[in-house]
């Protein structure tokens, strides 16, 4: 089971954003990663839980953020409840959607999971539901991913398979690069990994 910490910055102009501390697993029937997310002088200001099928597709998300809160699954493409500071105001929203999107890395090794890319294949194009910061409003967003490449490490734990993908996002035509190693993301834009206990997991075939 990895746990670390991930430290968090704007992609643009490297504004730290804070760190998320993180643990996940593969389990029988999918993966799970649970988070806490601080800002740059370490209080609270959210957190991420996010589970997927063996298939990638995710089967429950829970998201904090400025006290607002979002829970959502895969029904009918991605389905949500979005809920105010005050408990109140409860907002449905349905997308023909692959999945959702946001800040946290987790976000990126479900997807990779969901898409099963190989290297050489053409770009596959998913549509994604991102919850945004501060609020954790809504966007639908379009992008490719495709598997570049796969490098194999020697670690003291072993050989560690690197993928790199190709993200582009589709109506901004921004284009960057993922470095994922089993179930934990080396390197993203807005994104580096600071802290690791264990080895990242492997998935099965």
């Amino acid at each position: 089971m990895p746990r670390g910490r991930y430290s968090l910055h704007d992609p643009h102009d490297h504004t730290p954003l804070g760190e998320e501390h993180f643990h996940c697993a593969p389990g029988p029937s999918g993966w799970r990663y649970v988070s806490q997310v601080t800002t740059p002088t370490g209080d609270h200001r959210g957190s991420v839980d996010l589970a997927v099928d063996e298939l990638g597709r995710p089967i429950r998300l829970e998201l904090h953020a400025s006290s607002w809160q979002v829970r959502g699954a895969a029904l009918y493409g991605v389905t949500w409840v979005r809920t105010d500071p005050t408990g109140t105001h409860a907002t449905e929203g349905n997308v023909r959607a692959h999945a959702f999107t946001g800040t946290s890395p987790a976000f990126l090794i479900a997807l990779t999971r969901l898409l099963r890319l190989t290297p050489g294949a053409p770009e596959t194009r998913v549509r994604l539901v991102a919850f945004t910061d501060p609020v954790l409003a809504p966007l639908t967003v379009d992008q490719s991913w495709a598997l570049l490449g796969s490098e194999r490490h020697p670690t003291d734990h072993g050989p560690l398979t690197v993928d790199a993908y190709q993200v582009s996002t589709l109506d901004t035509g921004e284009r960057h690069t993922v470095h994922i190693a089993g179930d934990v993301v080396l390197a993203a834009p807005g994104v580096e990994l600071e802290d690791l206990d264990t080895p990242p997991s492997a998935f099965p075939a």
